[in-house]
């Protein structure tokens, strides 16, 4: 799913406005290998801008930011009256789909801006591309962003109108609907939206970079995760020296459960991150590597990555880096969390530092685990604080309208607060508490832009374990099976579901549970022991508790 905070010679007088009208698409130059094919933006620039203007046009639809307005920035130095270049770099300093975009940029942006709105050479078409994105870059010190957000989705959808053959301005309408989706309509409908065009644009350009790379975002979420999989692996292939391009694929490897695909692609994603990216996304890559190895079983590697994760911050924080994106903080409170939730080492997770962050949903993160963890290791009491720390980010959420982070901290704060009431011997209130945030789970998906999966355990997953703990092991198998629907082949909630069906006396549920856990963990055959079929607690990784 997506989210913002919550990416002919035209030099020929009067050739270009004729060219354009009869044949957008065509006499494409020879495109920069390697980063996806049929990315064709005629400006009136240069015969020879043309070509490095498509080339850095490329990096911009992979979300390759930095080397985008590298290379758009060229254009311009080489060309001042270039207009499309400073539109260029401008584009290139807004991450559409990710964190709004800091003041700083805000600022550089516009002056590119009107640096293009001054330049002579741009056409009708060019200069309502410049009018659209100024729609978001314009007034930006009296709009807020989400209202020049809309406003740019807007003026872009007409420029898409007023040029319908324009593959281009179709990609970047899309692009729009995208980022201006509610992250909490469960229908999807910007998303669906969004999608029609993309595939139209795929079927015909299958290795343009944006339209596969947009397809993968449109379908981000659990529900249609299965319709960008073509586009997901063509993506990799296509534009396959881009970091984030090498990465994409598993976002859609993680929503259907293919956890050794999505390891492949961050493995090598990482490595091009830490060749030609930014350490903010190789971060991002690391988040998504230890994820999977914990469904896998690999704690070794999961602790290897985490480790990687928090010397590359301890690097980033003795070099003063800020660039302001949210892959490196949330990442280095997820792979803490997870490592400590998924293996069920709660007094690990109750010793976690706290991260204070201008991000509540990122600070929330370690409150959580330290709530949790300090419940489930029979120390309610040390969870008071961080329940209350939970509580004041959420109400702060909700005040700054961030609506899908609010529902995904109050969540944490009931799952918190039920494991506290049960160590508390409150058992009423434990269930009542730990079905509400079950119930809310179901309203949201856990998987964003930012996050490859819950942080620990689904909610469904905590109150089936929680069931167990209270002798109610066909509830337990319910919820569990619920958690499989939400979140796919978590390992979690397959030894929950089989445990439960044991107790529960279902042994045909027992079996089948075990043969898929079995399948997530590489194990060709197995079976739980039957001496722990009674232990209704999770002491390790899923994957250990299987025998050959």
């Amino acid at each position: 799913m997506t989210f913002n905070g919550e990416q002919p010679p035209c030099a020929i007088t009067g050739l270009f406005s004729e060219c354009w009208r009869c044949s957008p698409q065509a006499s494409a130059p020879a495109q920069a290998t390697d980063r996806g094919k049929g990315v064709n933006f005629p400006v009136s620039c240069s015969a020879g801008a043309q070509q490095a203007f498509n080339d850095a046009l490329a990096a911009l639809h992979s979300f390759w930011y930095a080397q985008a307005a590298k290379e758009f920035r060229a254009i311009a130095e080489r060309e001042p009256d270039c207009a499309m270049a400073h539109w260029g770099v401008a584009m290139s300093l807004w991450t559409q789909l990710w964190a709004p975009p800091r003041q700083d940029a805000l600022d550089a942006g516009l002056a590119s801006l009107r640096r293009a709105g001054a330049a002579t050479n741009k056409s009708r078409r060019e200069s309502d591309f410049v009018a659209a994105a100024m729609a978001f870059f314009g007034d930006n010190d009296k709009l807020d962003h989400r209202t020049r957000l809309t406003a740019y989705a807007s003026a872009i959808d007409k420029v898409g109108k007023s040029y319908p053959d324009d593959k281009e301005a179709s990609l970047f309408y899309a692009l729009s609907l995208l980022a201006t989706a509610d992250p909490l309509d469960a229908t999807y409908a910007r998303q669906r939206q969004a999608g029609e065009v993309l595939e139209r644009i795929f079927k015909e350009l299958p290795d343009h970079p944006a339209a596969a790379h947009y397809i993968i975002h449109a379908y981000d979420c659990g529900p249609l995760a299965e319709r960008a999989l073509e586009a997901a692996e063509r993506y990799a292939k296509a534009a396959s020296v881009v970091p984030h391009a090498i990465h994409m694929p598993s976002h859609t490897y993680v929503l259907l459960g293919r956890w050794r695909d999505n390891i492949e692609s961050n493995l090598v994603g990482e490595k091009a991150e830490r060749e030609r990216g930014i350490p903010e996304d190789r971060l991002h890559d690391i988040d998504y590597l230890v994820y999977g190895y914990l469904q896998i079983g690999d704690d070794a590697k999961a602790k290897e990555f985490r480790d990687l994760g928090l010397a590359i911050e301890q690097e980033l924080v003795a070099a003063k880096r800020d660039v302001g994106l949210r892959a490196r903080p949330w990442t280095v409170a997820a792979v803490e969390a997870r490592y400590a939730l998924e293996r069920s080492s709660w007094s690990e997770a109750a010793a976690l530092q706290p991260r204070p962050n201008r991000w509540g949903f990122i600070e929330a993160v370690p409150h959580f685990a330290r709530a949790v963890g300090a419940a489930r290791s029979g120390n309610p009491a040390a969870a008071k604080a961080d329940i209350d720390r939970l509580t004041e980010l959420q109400a702060d959420l909700v005040k700054a309208k961030l609506t899908y982070w609010a529902r995904v901290v109050d969540i944490q704060l009931k799952i918190a607060s039920a494991w506290t009431a049960h160590a508390e011997g409150r058992g009423a209130d434990a269930l009542s508490l730990m079905q509400a945030a079950a119930d809310l789970e179901k309203s949201i998906d856990t998987h964003d832009t930012l996050s490859p999966g819950p942080v620990g355990a689904t909610a469904h997953e905590s109150l089936g374990e929680l069931l167990l703990k209270t002798g109610k092991p066909r509830e337990a198998l319910a919820s569990f099976e619920e958690s499989l629907k939400l979140a796919k082949h978590r390992a979690r909630s397959y030894l929950g579901a089989a445990k439960s069906a044991s107790l529960a006396g279902d042994a045909d549920r027992h079996k089948a549970h075990v043969a898929r856990l079995a399948e997530v963990c590489g194990i060709a055959a197995a079976t739980t022991p039957v001496q722990d079929r009674n232990d209704v607690e999770l002491r390790t990784l899923p994957c250990a508790w299987l025998t050959r």
